[in-house]
């Protein structure tokens, strides 16, 4: 019996490159993945190469050929799904002349200010270019030059040789299909971060002459836009001979991770949500208007459905707290997870979080942890904040600073998603939870208990967004249409509140009230740094 098509669906997020065979029902067979190394600069920088994410991802096309070769054998679609707000300066070859600027990389920041300057100003930049941002965008630059707005005047300012000799400045999603099919595009959500389109226009994503002649970059620097469902070509042969596959395999644009996890989730109906948990996490749910709440941070933006946006709340640091606990804190010989029984042979770390997380009474006896590993996008915008833990005493144990981590990321949301329940006009019951992180049972339950609200968990949280770019791309080469997805979504559990909820309320009224008092010491400590730095 034949097999039915195959998209190829590619998934690189910040810890690494990873891929899935994806069926037009949402079906995957085969799961690769190589790390790929963040580095972390002084002064805020915040860098990846690219060359490692294409090598990487030869190494896991071949991992799923050993794997399932008959699978492989039957892909004719390549879809992509990526970090967002990274940004890539390459020649008129089409080889890159800098590193990715990570989504992370704050050294653009006073750049920023220095283009987009003016008086009045909010966070360094004019209120008159904010309100043209705002009116034709739904958004603006992050004060925190955490974008590619920032980053190419960056680039621009500090590295000038290689800024004459830039052709095109590019995203992630972007340079990843460059190298699939050696057509330069954007597509409408990776172009976004840019901050010089006119999205009022749902399906009419396009540059605004005003707002490229303000950004300070050469406007033919800026790529072509298409749709994330557009076939923009077929594989090059060097990606075909790289790969393994026929050149004939068709490439769909694709789309940023946050955008790619709203499908792969199935939530594509207006104002169903869904929460992904990764390194960094959000809540994001389609709506039919443009619509920007300055105050949070939060706005609807183009995406995948030609007729929608998409409202997304982005917390900076979710699952990126369990990294630094398991990288910086314990390892697997370490007795904290040996009293959890189980060893790297017999499962994930999630599965160890599992075991220890139920021993530690609901409030972690006490602790307190603030998830600001490196500051935050919403429901506040600030660079300054870091993560701390309050309440420590001698009693404290390691057990107790674990509960503490996942009850603290759980808090933060939960503030985020009281801006979320004002942006969507009515408080949200149920929403899906996905993400490589959603795979442990004691997060779930902790994020319904926390929220208050049903949690329905995603039968496969690992791959969403790899399931997301193969819908995308099933959409795009006419298997499926968006309108099928929500019934060949699935979930695997369903987590409800309990009695623990009454004794999260009483911690979330402390926890905002400790931004409230932390933000100020925050900003004086950052002061100081930046002081001795310059001594």
């Amino acid at each position: 019996m034949a097999l039915p098509p195959q998209v190829l669906a590619i998934d690189l997020g910040t810890s690494g490159m990873k891929a899935a065979l994806v069926a037009a029902d949402g079906s995957v067979t085969g799961w690769a993945e190589r790390p790929v190394p963040l580095r972390v600069l002084p002064g805020g920088g915040a860098e990846q190469d690219p060359i490692a994410w294409w090598d990487a991802l030869a190494e896991v096309v071949a991992d799923l050929g050993r794997a399932h070769p008959e699978h492989l054998r039957a892909v004719t679609t390549i879809c992509s799904s990526t970090q967002g707000e990274g940004t890539i300066a390459v020649d008129a070859a089409g080889e890159p002349l800098t590193p990715c600027i990570s989504w992370l990389d704050m050294r653009g920041a006073a750049n920023l200010r220095k283009q987009f300057g003016g008086f009045p100003a909010y966070g360094g930049m004019s209120v008159f270019r904010i309100a043209r941002w705002l009116r034709l965008t739904g958004g603006m630059p992050s004060p925190t030059g955490k974008d590619p707005a920032a980053h190419m005047l960056l680039v621009r300012d500090e590295m000038p040789a290689v800024y004459a000799k830039t052709r095109t400045f590019l995203n992630v999603l972007d340079w990843i299909n460059l190298k699939l099919t050696g057509r330069t595009v954007a597509t409408v959500d990776s172009i976004l971060t840019s901050w010089v389109t006119d999205n009022r226009k749902p399906g009419d994503i396009r540059y605004s002459p005003a707002l490229v002649a303000a950004s300070g970059i050469d406007a033919d620097k800026f790529p072509p836009i298409v749709a994330c469902t557009e076939v923009i070509g077929t594989l090059a042969p060097g990606a075909a001979d790289h790969l393994g596959l026929p050149a004939s395999v068709r490439v769909v644009a694709g789309a940023i991770d946050n955008t790619a996890a709203a499908i792969g989730a199935g939530t594509v109906r207006d104002h169903e949500p869904h929460l992904y948990l990764g390194t960094s996490s959000w809540i994001a749910a389609h709506v039919p208007a443009k619509k920007t709440d300055v105050t949070s941070g939060i706005a609807s933006i183009p995406c995948a459905l030609p007729d929608r946006y998409l409202m997304t709340a982005l917390q900076s640091n979710a699952g990126a707290n369990l990294t630094w606990l398991r990288d910086k804190i314990v390892e697997y010989d370490d007795p904290l997870l040996s009293a959890g029984h189980i060893s790297r042979d017999e499962g994930t770390i999630f599965d160890a979080f599992d075991r220890i997380i139920p021993t530690v009474p609901v409030g972690a006896d006490g602790v307190l942890y603030m998830p600001w590993l490196y500051g935050e996008r919403a429901p506040v915008d600030d660079p300054n904040l870091r993560a701390g833990f309050l309440n420590i005493s001698l009693e404290t144990t390691r057990s107790d600073l674990l509960r503490a981590v996942f009850e603290g990321v759980a808090l933060n949301t939960r503030w985020m998603a009281k801006a979320v329940d004002r942006f969507l006009g009515a408080p949200v019951g149920s929403m899906v939870i996905t993400g490589g992180a959603a795979r442990s049972n004691s997060w779930c339950q902790i994020f319904a208990d926390v929220l208050g609200i049903e949690i329905r968990r995603d039968a496969n949280p690992v791959t969403v967004n790899a399931r997301g770019a193969g819908w995308i791309g099933a959409v795009g080469t006419g298997m499926i249409q968006f309108a099928d997805i929500p019934d060949l979504a699935r979930a695997d559990r369903v987590f409800e509140p309990g009695a623990d909820h009454e004794t999260y309320n009483r911690t979330y009224e402390i926890y905002t009230d400790l931004h409230k008092q932390l933000a100020p010491i925050y900003r004086r400590l950052h002061r100081t740094d930046r002081l001795n730095t310059r001594r």
